[in-house]
């Protein structure tokens, strides 16, 4: 029986253990201020990360669980921040090892708490706007590639962001089998933010959406046939980067980086008390678990764009490109 290079794929893909597949935000870093997140289903501590039931991803766009991850729960702190602060997101796989996928775009959005405390608001009413996303580089690989090789992400709050308590949601959307309806895995994570300063900045009504609400498992950044294809153009789900965090790019894109790089202690622990953090530069680390505080400097920032340029290449997951390469020559 002769099987099409596209059939072996789909069964080599199928084939790595799903027990490798799955993560979580295990730390934040905001302005130098580091705030550790709890293992999914595991003991509780204080954080500002709400804690997730399981490392194992959300299935289907319209699933309740796509709103801050599966039976997310309150957190005890509010981490400080500024208008412009500086967030570094730390992501971990399973058992704290290196996040596993390098295929799907990373989103964030905001939700002011309004009158109500955010360790006690219920994120399902929360009306979300976009802040940042981020897709391909224009070397064709994900942004995403650089957590699986031990990076992080950064991203700036808005400039003008009026002061309050938000939530703060960020995801993984994972499409290394968006190729059939149903395939995409979402793995959200909410921080709760305390946000200082004396900014005046609010989102408009048209920028406000629901999650779940946002997205349809139709969506062509959910579902992508040509998802490993980098002669097609990556869309991206939900509504567009909100005028607030748009800073004037006509692409829409934010100033998210990913990057790498070696760690420096710092003395900072999170707080259960509001207040102002004078904004610093962090960079990222290659520590894969939510261990002590730390800061460091010097990042590798990369422009993303909204619409990404057409390239000539088709990238399949690292995981199996050494498989997919024995199999082509085969076929």
């Amino acid at each position: 029986m002769k099987y099409t290079a596209f059939g072996l794929a789909a069964a080599a893909l199928s084939a790595v253990p799903l027990a490798a597949a799955h993560g979580f935000v295990s730390k934040i870093v905001i302005d130098g201020t580091t705030y550790k997140g709890n293992s999914p289903g595991g003991s509780t501590s204080d954080s500002a990360i709400r804690q997730i039931s399981t490392i194992d991803p959300v299935k289907g766009a319209t699933n309740k669980a796509v709103n801050c991850g599966p039976d997310a729960q309150p957190a005890a702190l509010l981490a400080d921040a500024n208008p412009g602060s500086s967030i570094e997101i730390t992501w971990s796989g399973g058992d704290n090892t290196l996040w596993p996928h390098n295929t799907g775009p990373l989103i964030s959005y905001l939700a002011s708490c309004g009158d109500t405390p955010c360790e006690q608001f219920d994120a399902i009413n929360a009306k979300w706007f976009k802040i940042d996303q981020a897709g391909r580089k224009d070397n064709g690989d994900w942004f995403q590639q650089d957590l699986m090789s031990g990076g992080t992400y950064t991203l700036s709050l808005p400039d003008n962001l009026a002061s309050g308590n938000y939530m703060m949601r960020h995801e993984i959307i994972a499409l290394h089998l968006a190729t059939s309806k149903g395939g995409a895995e979402f793995y959200p994570s909410c921080f709760q933010l305390a946000v200082g300063g004396s900014k005046t900045g609010t989102p408009s009504e048209d920028d406000l959406v629901s999650l779940p609400g946002a997205y349809s498992d139709n969506d062509p950044g959910i579902f992508d046939p040509n998802v490993f294809d980098t002669n097609v153009e990556y869309q991206f789900p939900g509504p567009a980067i909100a005028v607030l965090a748009d800073n004037g790019s006509s692409s829409g894109s934010n100033s998210g980086s990913t990057s790498a790089s070696s760690t420096k202690s710092a003395s900072a622990t999170g707080t259960k008390t509001r207040g102002s953090v004078d904004p610093t530069s962090t960079a990222s680390s290659n520590d894969t678990g939510a261990a002590s505080p730390s800061s460091s400097s010097g990042k590798c920032s990369l422009k993303k764009k909204n619409s990404l340029k057409k390239r000539s290449k088709i990238n399949y997951p690292h995981h199996i490109s050494r498989v997919m390469r024995s199999l082509y020559h085969h076929s």
